[in-house]
């Protein structure tokens, strides 16, 4: 039987134009007990003067792992999505991401295919892709971390198209990140019938609500979204994505994905509520 812990990753404080310091400190405050940090490389305007969330894998991740342990608060898992069909970017982006998560004591780090170019045919695209992922699995192996592939772009909008890219390479560390939102707004297929079909692989889950103003704008029009709304506020059936899980011989992490602070808060209390028995309070 699956157990649940609850995370909330750091885009609910992109509206706020806070720093990485302030959504980590905001997060504690509404009773969460993990976090998902954004990271990026180099160095990023916003993020450097204090305006927006993300973290440098510049810095120490030790930096990232005191900062969040002064709040009391840890790191779940990394948001490191990397442009797979880009490799001179994907490649050093999530093998640092890899590194990062492991130094937080992380085992996720959470992408998608992203975009995909023009010029590329399908045949070429999952080559570079197989590419890419076989670099980072390398170095997700050494360190024990899941690279964790979500629902999101042309590819992994459909459950089949989500799989195949996960066999580019065959790996235990090459996983599913269940993004909820993302899947119900592609409307290509059953979200429901979807997650059943990639279970198996899922080790990581983004709690993204979707209202009825967001999807009759944006359903069947778009592969993914950035966040949703308040978990339990929306037409996402929380307790049928629970159920489907519920087999699973594993914890996973469900981390919330929505734009605001009062919806993670909201958000919290509804899925401590749903889950009930079956999630981990520490």
């Amino acid at each position: 039987m699956a157990r649940y812990r609850i995370s909330v990753n750091m885009e609910f404080v992109r509206s706020s134009d806070k720093s990485f310091e302030w959504g980590v400190n905001k997060a504690a405050e509404l009773g969460y007990r993990y976090v998902e940090p954004m990271v990026h490389t180099g160095w990023e305007l916003l993020s450097e003067v204090g305006y927006f969330h993300s973290f440098s894998m510049e810095e120490d991740p030790l930096l990232m792992r005191e900062v969040c342990e002064e709040a009391g608060v840890r790191v779940s898992s990394i948001s490191g999505h990397s442009p797979l069909m880009k490799p001179e970017a994907a490649v050093p982006r999530l093998t640092r991401a890899v590194a990062f998560a492991d130094a937080c004591g992380a085992r996720f780090v959470n992408t998608d295919e992203m975009l995909k170019p023009e010029w590329m045919d399908d045949v070429f695209a999952h080559e570079v892709m197989r590419y890419s992922l076989r670099k980072a699995e390398m170095v997700a192996r050494r360190h024990g971390v899941y690279v964790c592939l979500e629902p999101h772009g042309v590819y992994t909008q459909t459950s089949e198209g989500l799989l195949k890219i996960v066999g580019l390479v065959p790996s235990e560390w090459i996983a599913v990140n269940w993004d909820t939102g993302n899947s119900y707004l592609a409307a290509v297929e059953d979200p429901y019938e979807a997650l059943e079909r990639v279970r198996d692989h899922v080790r990581h889950v983004h709690a993204k609500d979707i209202s009825i103003e967001h999807s009759e704008r944006e359903k069947g029009k778009v592969t993914g979204t950035p966040v949703g709304c308040a978990c339990g506020e929306g037409l996402v059936d929380w307790e049928r994505v629970l159920s489907i899980l519920d087999p699973l011989d594993r914890e996973i992490f469900f981390s919330v994905e929505c734009g605001r602070v009062d919806e993670a808060e909201r958000s919290l209390r509804y899925l401590e509520r749903v889950m009930g028995d079956r999630l981990i309070r520490d």
